[in-house]
């Protein structure tokens, strides 16, 4: 279900042109292509009662579980400071994102409007546009208490899979021969 949210949400961004950075939206979609067969692996070695690969899918289960309740507990964790200054050295750094963020938000520079830079906004014809720090570190606070909350929730479901496929993976096959472990 999540695979399929995050191709989705990838393919929404590239529809309506929110995002432009092929990018993010490549690593959406791969990250999505790679959670869907994880999930495949796990429901053929439930159906088919496979230990190697209930086995792992187990451990990569963990491993995601890790690595995104570590990322939720960073989003969660970032102060009004620090998101300021990710989102500096994230404006300094990347050209397209910029572009996508003056046209969609509306303003120009990050923290300063300077006429004599070119920006693709539309308040740019007028001159009378505002910086763009002001309106992003609104959204991003309230995005990364979205995504970190959201993040947490699919963590605590992942390590209930990890402990469900730990339990599934330990009992009897019901199909096999009894005679067969004699």
């Amino acid at each position: 279900l999540v695979s399929l949210l995050l191709i989705g949400i990838a393919a929404w961004g590239i529809g309506f042109g929110l995002i432009s950075s092929f990018r993010v939206v490549g690593v959406a979609i791969a990250v999505g292509i790679f959670l869907f067969f994880i999930a495949l692996v796990g429901l053929i070695g439930a159906v088919k009662h496979h230990q190697v690969l209930l086995f792992f899918y187990m451990i990569i289960l963990l491993l995601v579980f890790i690595v995104q309740f570590s990322v939720s507990c960073a989003c969660l964790a970032l102060n009004k400071e620090q998101q300021s200054q990710l989102l500096e050295v994230g404006w300094n750094n990347t050209n397209s994102a910029r572009a996508d963020i003056e046209r969609n938000l509306n303003c120009c520079g990050f923290r300063f409007f300077d006429p004599n830079e070119t920006c693709p906004s539309d308040c740019f014809r007028s001159r009378q546009c505002q910086p763009c720090a002001p309106i992003i570190e609104e959204y991003s606070g309230m995005v990364l208490r979205f995504v970190g909350g959201i993040g947490l929730f699919f963590s605590f479901t992942e390590i209930l899979g990890v402990w469900l496929t730990y339990r599934y993976r330990n009992q009897k096959d019901p199909r096999a021969n009894p005679s067969a472990f004699l």
